[in-house]
Formats: C-alpha cells, structure tokens, sequence
C-alpha cells in the first residue's frame, strides 16, 4: 500500500514537522510505502493536484490548518473522484469539528482528530477502525466521532536524513513537550491536557543536529516553553555552553511566558550571544476584566518589569503581542493597552486580531456576542465593544504600524517622533488618518513620503531633525545609498 503524506504550507520558508512525526510512526511497517509532498498555498492548485496524482498513491493525508482549509478540501474532492484514492485529514483544523467536516465532504474517509502518530500506524496496520482513538470515521451513511487523542508517550523521533535533505535551509521545528499549562479561552493548546515534556536528552541531541542542518532559524514549537523554569534554564544553558558548535547566524526562536522568569533565568540569559535567542511573550490585553474573561490571570506589573528587563539585556530579540477583538477591550481600552506594551520597547509588537477557532472555548463563550468569518480564519468582525467599522480601521492602524515599527526600517524616525508625540498610539492614529484620506501607500518611497508629510506639518516636530532621521532609517536598509527625492 502507497500512502502519500501532504503538507500545504502558508510561505516557502515554513515546513512541517507533522507529516514527519507521521512517516516515523508507520516506518516499521513495511507493507507500507510512504512518500511526502510538501508545497504551499502560493503554488497554482492544479499544480499541487498534478504533483499529488502523480504519485499514484493508494490514500493521501493531508495536514490541515486555518490556512490550508479550503484548498485542502478542494483538492480532496478532486482526488477522491479522479485517482480513487482514501482520503484522511488530521490537524487542529479538522479535529473539533470531524463530524461537521465528513457529513459535508463525502469524499473524506477518515479525519485523525488529536496527535495523529499513533492512530495512523493502528489505522495502517489493520486494527478496526471503531477500536481506534482519535478517528472519526463513516459506516453505513453514518457518521461516528471521536474525541481529540492525546497520547501518554513521546512522538518517534521525526529527524531521519530525508528529512534534513528536504529541509534545505527553512525553519526547522523542534518540540521538547506538548500541551499547556493554562486554558486561555481562544487557544486550542490547553485542550489537550497538562504539559507532557519529551526526553531531555534526546531534545539537546536535536538541537545540535537542527542547529547544523542550514536552517537559520530553529523554532521551539513548545506553547509554553518555561512552563518548568528549570528544565527551560537546562536547555538555555546547554545551548549557551554549545555556542562553539552552532553557526554563527542561527537564532533559536521561544515562545515563554513572561510572568514565570525569574532572576536566575535572566541572569543566565544575560550570558547568550546577541542574536542566539528569539523570545515571543504574549500578552493579549493589559485590561484586567479582559484577562480575567479569556482565564489568563497575569501579575502585569511583574510580567511588564520582566520584559523590561529581557528588553534591556539587548542580547535577545523579543516579540510580544496583543489581541484585537477580546471581551471588554474597546478602543479606549486597546489604546491603554497599546500604550503601554509600545513603552516596553519590544523589538516587534505583533498586533493580531481575534481567530475563533473551533474547538476553542472563546467560540462557544457564554455572553460573548460577536461576528466573525465563517470560513478560515473565522476572524472576528465586530463584537459588543468594537463596531465593524472600527475593527477596519483598526486594520490599517495594524498596517501602517507593522510598515512603520515592526519593519524595523524606521527606527530613528520612531525614536524621534515617540519623543514628541504625546503618546505612542496617537502618533501612529495620526498617520493612519493621513495615509487614509490620501488613498494608502503602494511603495515604501510613499510611506515614507507619508511619514514626511503627516508630521512634518506639526509645529512641535523639527523638519530638519525628522528629515535626517528618515535619511539615515531609508540608507541604513538600502546598500544603493540613494533616497526619495524629497529627502
């Protein structure tokens, strides 16, 4: 039998660990031919089709998320009538919602719900498919759900040469646990159980071999990294000790929660080389009603003084974020919140609107009224404190806010305009006026131009001072060394 393992990525750069876990856990059976296609939602969709067909495969599995849904679910139809082939979705997109997905596509046969290694290689090797966890299935024009698996033990290890061959310099992901240990309402993580971490030394042998496989970034893909502060100082350490045997431009990217450092993991990560560590900190609102309503109770005046102080080593790249579109978080509320993540000078402030995703407690929240796509990524669209039309707005306040700061093009500019606005939120509100009533910005010449214009036209702004700085911003990022004209 032929099973062909598809995994539909959102960017080039990205892979995709999943069909890997998955091709480890049925290689022993050797009844089995397993190949795997790995493509993108960029590439033309009869083209995927074509490189699927081609393969002449006896069951294709397909990796399912937000972002590859619909062309999933397309190219399932198309290949269940034309080659003949069984088909299996597995992945959170698919795995709270399998009943719905299979009463609607007729051609799925079988949807993994929860970590899929395990029921796969049960599914391959003949067990009746009722007696198997985690798979809804079809019999007799009925269809029988299962719940989401979660396994007690670890995924075989996924990191074969076929897999460094293929990974050809993109991100590599690397999970040492899975599960968390909070229930934030509009997260699919905390659904599956407590934190379960993975051997520790197998972890630290993958690093090392990650770390030399041309892939610049290598991505911690535990949801909540620190969840045991010991164990995340041990691989932060034996990462730091190893430096010597890692190439000089690979970045090793975390997520962690800023509330549970504490002083000996910062003076530890005072000693990593700049540029060693990435760490993402998500913070989601300032307001405290809103935090209280999606189960994430945080100390913000201890969360804040240890971004600070992570900010402030200036060895580490750090990202934090907030989420447009949660319960009590109006626009006064998003502009303190705005406000006050802006001031703890992250290195990119990651502005995300809300996704509610199914299985997620956010979806089904009692007294939470909201609109929202009903097709991925099911994003919000208004809710009782945001109208439509200040959730649009609010879109383009994210645009010119990722042009102007998270670009990391305009740094002096940002520098010198914070200094003289009166506060973060209305500095970047002011452009975004202007950029609307002057019909947006094509080219980064016209943002600039924007950026220019808009505050170059306030009495409190010095034009020689805001022109330099934008000079030096626009060279800094252009070896050409030539600039607008207007500068």
């Amino acid at each position: 039998m032929k099973v062909l393992l598809c995994a539909l990525n959102s960017k080039f750069v990205h892979s995709n660990l999943a069909v890997w876990y998955l091709k480890a856990a049925i290689s022993h059976n050797k009844s089995i031919v397993c190949e795997i296609l790995e493509s993108t939602i960029n590439e033309q969709e009869d083209v995927i089709y074509n490189m699927i067909a081609s393969r002449r495969a006896d069951m294709v599995a397909f990796s399912t998320y937000i972002w590859n849904k619909e062309l999933v679910l397309r190219l399932a139809k198309r290949i269940s009538k034309e080659t003949g082939a069984k088909i299996v979705l597995g992945g959170p997109e698919v795995s709270y919602n399998s009943k719905e997905i299979m009463e609607q596509c007729d051609c799925i046969d079988y949807i993994i719900c929860g970590e899929g290694e395990e029921p796969l290689a049960k599914l391959l090797s003949g067990v009746n498919v009722e007696e198997i966890e985690g798979i809804t299935y079809k019999k007799c024009g009925h269809v029988y759900e299962k719940q989401p698996y979660v396994s007690k033990n670890d995924p075989p290890n996924p990191y074969t040469k076929e897999y460094l061959e293929k990974l050809n310099g993109r991100i590599a992901y690397l999970e040492t646990s899975r599960g968390c240990p909070f229930k934030c309402a509009f997260c699919l993580s905390g659904r599956c159980g407590g934190v379960r971490f993975f051997d520790l030394n197998e972890a630290k042998k993958n690093i090392l071999l990650l770390a030399n496989s041309g892939a610049q970034t290598v991505k911690l893909i535990d949801r909540t990294f620190n969840a045991d502060k010991k164990r995340a100082r041990g691989i932060f350490s034996y990462i730091i000790e190893q430096y010597e045997n890692i190439p000089k431009n690979v970045c090793f990217h975390f997520e962690i929660e800023g509330e549970l450092l504490d002083d000996e993991t910062i003076e530890l990560l005072s000693h990593a080389p700049k540029g060693l560590f990435q760490f993402e900190i998500g913070l989601q609102s300032f307001n405290k009603k809103t935090l209280s309503a999606i189960n994430r109770k945080a100390n913000l005046e201890h969360l804040c003084d240890n971004i600070k102080r992570v900010v402030g080593l200036g060895n580490i790249h750090t990202h934090i974020d907030l989420i447009i579109g949660l319960p009590y978080e109006d626009m006064e509320s998003f502009k303190e919140s705005f406000n006050r993540a802006y001031r703890l000078g992250p290195h990119m402030l990651q502005i995300g609107f809300l996704k509610l995703l199914h299985g997620a407690d956010m979806r089904e929240k009692e007294g939470y009224v909201c609109g929202f796509s009903d097709t991925p990524p099911y994003e919000i669209t208004s809710n009782q404190w945001l109208t439509e039309k200040e959730l649009e707005w609010l879109h383009i306040f994210e645009d010119v806010f990722e042009k102007l700061y998270n670009s990391q093009r305009f740094g002096l500019s940002c520098e010198y305009l914070g200094s003289v606005c009166q506060a973060p939120y209305e500095m970047i509100a002011e452009l975004v006026d202007y950029v609307t009533l002057n019909g947006g910005c094509k080219t980064l010449d016209e943002f600039t131009y924007a950026v220019w214009n808009c505050f170059s036209q306030r009495t409190d702004v010095d034009k020689t001072v805001l022109r330099d700085k934008l000079a030096l911003d626009r060279l800094a990022t252009n070896r050409m060394g030539s600039l607008p004209e207007f500068l």
